[in-house]
């Protein structure tokens, strides 16, 4: 097969005529066009006869690989005889070209297959990169690539494991939780959802104010309002905290690397992911997908032995980049532009690692509580790393994990971790929308150059650990807004310490403003987030936009609460009030937000003086 891929700002052909074995179509594909695609002009040739399929494996990973490397969008897949003086059999040209468009939308690609058979005009142009114009000749000789790429796709193993050891297939496993089956289907590719409906929090983040997407900006990009960030500000001081009270040293390091780098391309390419990558004159960058390459650049770089371990290094990244499909991209839970906690710690040795890791997922569970989710966990491992530690593995789940675990047994490593972590939230829809995450990497000390000095002054590789405590911070929101979809039961709520307002004051009349004034002050003093509700609606009204914001407590003054100069809670969560304090209420919020980050009201005080977003 010979094919030329040019990498083209559009194009748009027109079919004119039909040739004798032309391939019958639909009116609408007499005449198509694409933006930022890549081209693949393809000669089929009589060898390709041999073994079609072997072909269609080998040009469609041709065709993915130069596509991650340029970020096209979309491919196009453009019969072109005049490649090849030694063309196929027809019949067999057209099976090939529409076995490679399968292939590519198998791989979730946006696929545009050019007729065959017909007389075309076409308009393209060319982008002038100098990746933009490649040729390939793909022949039926099997290869180690191709190979090796067969193996990968040996399927993972799934069981079920409990606390107490015990470990079963997921099909005789007895579910105490729709939510792990959910998982399990969904990791077994058995999910049915219907991927076309939109998820609750995607409404929901837009009509609470907190964000939406950004329509002059690449799509999955997204802007704050003044309480979504609100919100994702806390998460970042919370994360901020749970870290560097394990020892780890907040960092900052650059978004954009160099490929030329072999460490940076290497790594970039192990991760998989889909990346955002531009050209200068002289180089070819990448924009950072985590905090890794920044990270490891810091420890190769210091002087680390023994007695410093572990070494942590920690970076809230507010800008990490994931190339996603546009047709992937939904509200938070999949972004190409997002912000991820990212804490790697450098270990003495596997054993050691073992044993941070243990903690760390200690520290993954310790969110479940304080953001009041649920998550399901999937423990994945090698099956290598399993028949050595297989003790250990049970003993994370009972001790740190203590509920059962979607347990992965991944036949060959494939990336640079044998043993990884990940907590999921299962949103509305029965999807999984992972969150933290630990990961044992025992490649990238030896990729990037990290060595510590060890007891007797000799020089070792350590074994590091990638965690993430919450996931990204997007993530999280969508988690928590997703949950007031599934918990049927209770009303709809940000935990208390995320609130954007945790306590309202709705004064009944105009008279009674300047009371409300003075226990608004009190209360603001006593670090609460309070505004008061000045607008001219009447108090029922006020009462319902309060709720309608998820506000926990609010306290309506009349002419009671002057005369006696006091307040009367009201709780919505429970429904309950009560006549308290201001020092009483106060205690009672800072008592249920203990240990949580606080930040002050980030907007003007009275509800008149607002923009409405």
């Amino acid at each position: 097969m010979r094919t030329l891929m040019i990498h083209s700002d559009y194009l748009r052909y027109k079919t004119r005529s039909k040739t004798k074995i032309a391939e019958d179509i639909e009116d609408e594909k007499r005449a198509d066009g694409v933006e930022n695609a890549l081209v693949a002009f393809i000669a089929v040739e009589k060898e390709d006869e041999e073994n079609p399929e072997l072909i269609i494996k080998k040009t469609v990973k041709e065709i993915l690989s130069v596509q991650n490397k340029v970020n096209a969008d979309n491919i196009v897949v453009y019969p072109y005889a005049h490649l090849s003086s030694s063309l196929s059999n027809p019949a067999v040209a057209q099976q090939i070209l529409k076995g490679i468009e399968v292939e590519l939308v198998d791989n979730n690609e946006a696929v545009l297959r050019v007729p065959f058979g017909w007389y075309k005009s076409f308009e393209l142009a060319c982008k002038g990169h100098p990746l933009s114009e490649l040729s390939r000749t793909i022949t039926t000789e099997e290869d180690e690539d191709v190979e090796e790429e067969v193996e990968e796709k040996e399927p993972s193993t799934f069981y079920i494991l409990e606390e107490d050891g015990e470990k079963y297939d997921t099909d005789d496993y007895k579910y105490q939780t729709k939510t792990l089956k959910q998982l399990v289907n969904h990791e077994k590719g058995m999910s049915h959802e219907d991927s076309g409906k939109q998820p609750p929090h995607v409404k929901l983040m837009k009509e609470k104010e907190l964000a939406s997407n950004e329509p002059s900006a690449d799509v999955g990009h997204i802007r704050w309002y003044p309480k979504g960030k609100l919100v994702k500000d806390l998460l970042g001081d919370y994360v901020y905290n749970l870290v560097t009270e394990r020892g780890a040293m907040p960092v900052d390091t650059p978004v954009m690397y160099d490929l030329a780098d072999n460490a940076i391309r290497e790594h970039a390419e192990k991760f998989g992911e889909r990346q955002y990558r531009l050209k200068t004159k002289h180089r070819e960058l990448m924009l950072r997908f985590a905090c890794c390459f920044g990270a490891f650049r810091i420890m190769a770089d210091s002087f680390l032995t023994w007695k410093n371990m572990p070494v942590g290094i920690y970076e809230l990244s507010q800008l990490s980049f994931r190339f996603e499909r546009q047709g992937e991209v939904v509200g938070l839970k999949r972004l190409r532009a997002f912000t991820m906690p990212d804490f790697h710690s450098v270990c003495l040795n596997d054993e050691h690692a073992k044993e941070i890791f243990a903690q760390q997922v200690d520290m993954c569970s310790q969110t479940e509580s304080d953001l009041g989710v649920h998550y399901e966990v999937a423990f994945r491992v090698t099956k290598d790393f399993l028949a050595e530690n297989e003790d250990w593995v049970k003993e994370v789940v009972r001790e740190h994990i203590k509920k059962p675990v979607v347990l992965e047994v991944i036949p060959k490593m494939k990336h640079y971790w044998n043993a990884k972590v990940d907590f999921a939230a299962i949103d509305d829809l029965g999807r999984p929308i992972e969150n933290p995450t630990v990961q044992m990497d025992i490649q990238s000390a030896r990729r990037f150059g990290i060595t510590y000095l060890d007891e007797n002054e000799e020089q070792q590789y350590p074994t590091i650990l990638h965690c993430s405590p919450t996931g990204s911070l997007e993530r999280v929101i969508c988690s928590l807004l997703e949950k007031t979809s599934t918990d049927k039961g209770s009303k709809p709520a940000l935990p208390l310490w995320l609130a954007p307002t945790q306590v309202r004051i709705i004064p009944v009349t105009d008279n009674h403003l300047e009371y409300a004034e003075k226990v608004y002050e009190q209360i603001k003093d006593l670090n609460v987030r309070v505004d008061i509700d000045d607008t001219p609606e009447r108090v029922g009204k006020k009462i319902r936009n309060a709720g309608k914001e998820w506000i926990p407590y609010t306290i309506v003054v009349g002419d009671n609460e002057v005369e006696n100069d006091s307040i009367t809670v009201n709780r919505r969560m429970d429904d309950t009030k009560e006549e308290v304090t201001v020092e009483q209420l106060a205690d009672e919020i800072h008592g249920l937000t203990e240990g949580l980050p606080f930040r002050k009201l980030p907007l003007p005080y009275k509800v008149s003086k607002r923009v409405k977003f």
